[in-house]
């Protein structure tokens, strides 16, 4: 990650309202008790500190239920009220909650996007109200009116799911670096990347080929089924169903001479789950024949899965560090103060490079689950064994 740095880069012709909009906060923030109400979805909550809008794609998915709920309590905590939605992943509906945010008067957004290139016309309403934009975990594209991004180093988080099926073939450690012993191969290896219209997705993609590519490239991973271009892998909307439908094609069509698939690249763990159904129906048991499949997010039935040997790997990003970012960022602009960044450099939504901060994340197998999960107070024992 480069050198942490300190920016500001909300446009001048908004500077003048945001001081004003500053001084209106502090003296809010100083009137408030800060965190005295519950607020809910769709609704406001927290205290007089004014009000921002978060909007999330979707609760099919509990990794952004744990995000929302994160920013919500850490932005009530701070003393403003809080407009949460979730969109289920529908385009159209994403928009209009953000037209009412705006509406409703929200001093600025907190946008986790569904799709980062539709949102052009709903942020330029956005920036004519002076209302500043963080893109949280997913990059807007197609848009300057973006002021901050938060995430997390989504080219290493991709090199990582790559390292943790390399580890579980035995052929490096966790770090990336080759076992001494490591087998010959050759392996066979599927890839699945994830939603096309998710910047991010694009990173990951990118990151594991970095450390897959040489190693397709001289024979020791083969992927079988001859889908090696992210097109070929993607799966829209990151839907488990559609990566097991898909899965289950690709074993019948390149698996059915009684050869076996060796590793699974899978960028989220809904998508490893859905490919642990496919394979279970095809035949496959847990044991030396289960493939190793990665995954992301540390879901808890994925962490279930690493526990029972179906799945093996996962990257744990700390939604509760990201939301901390965010709200952060959110308070420091209202504030008039600078926002603290760490990257200036990689994160071009294609109208400008978007000053963002980028967490890190980390492997989980099976052997760290407690000292990272529990440890750190994400998932208790009872949740992981229950």
């Amino acid at each position: 990650m480069n050198d942490t740095v300190k920016g500001n880069t909300v446009k001048n012709t908004k500077k003048v309202l945001l001081a004003t909009i500053a001084v209106g906060s502090m003296l809010a923030l100083a009137a408030c008790s800060g965190g005295s109400g519950s607020g809910s979805d769709g609704g406001d909550g927290g205290g007089d500190g004014g009000l921002i809008g978060v909007a999330m794609p979707t609760k099919s998915s509990e990794r952004w239920i744990q995000d929302g709920n994160a920013v919500k309590e850490q932005l009530e905590e701070q003393g403003f009220k809080v407009d949460l939605q979730y969109a289920e992943d529908d385009i159209p509906t994403q928009v209009s909650q953000i037209e009412n945010m705006i509406t409703k008067g929200a001093e600025a957004l907190i946008i986790a996007s569904i799709d980062g290139t539709t949102l052009s016309q709903v942020l330029q309403d956005a920036a004519d109200a002076d209302i500043p934009v963080i893109a949280y975990d997913r990059l807007i594209r197609d848009s300057e009116n973006v002021d901050y991004y938060a995430s997390f180093d989504n080219f290493v988080v991709g090199q990582q799911q790559a390292t943790s099926l390399l580890n579980g073939l035995g052929l490096t450690d966790l770090e990336g670096a080759p076992a001494a012993d490591a087998p010959a191969g050759p392996f066979n290896i599927e890839l699945f990347a994830g939603s096309p219209d998710d910047n991010n997705a694009t990173f990951f993609w990118n990151g594991a080929m970095d450390v897959l590519q040489p190693l397709i490239d001289d024979g020791t991973l083969v992927v079988k089924s001859g889908q090696t271009d992210f097109e070929q892998a993607a799966i829209l909307r990151w839907d488990g169903e559609v990566a097991q439908e898909r899965m289950e094609n690709i074993l019948t069509s390149t698996y059915s001479d009684g050869s076996k698939v060796n590793a699974v690249l899978s960028p989220y763990d809904g998508l490893s789950r859905g490919i642990i159904s496919a394979l279970t129906d095809a035949g496959y048991s847990v044991g030396a024949e289960w493939p190793i499949i990665s995954g992301q997010d540390a879901e808890i039935d994925s962490v279930k899965a690493i526990n029972s040997g179906e799945q093996f790997a996962t990257i744990f990003k700390d939604t509760r560090k990201l939301a901390e970012v965010a709200v952060d960022m959110a308070s420091s602009i209202l504030n008039g103060e600078e926002v603290e960044v760490n990257n200036t450099t990689d994160y071009d939504n294609g109208k400008k490079v978007v000053p963002s901060y980028l967490l890190e994340s980390q492997i989980v197998v099976k052997d760290n689950i407690t000292e990272v999960l529990v440890d750190s107070g994400y998932w208790t024992e009872e949740e992981i064994n229950g």
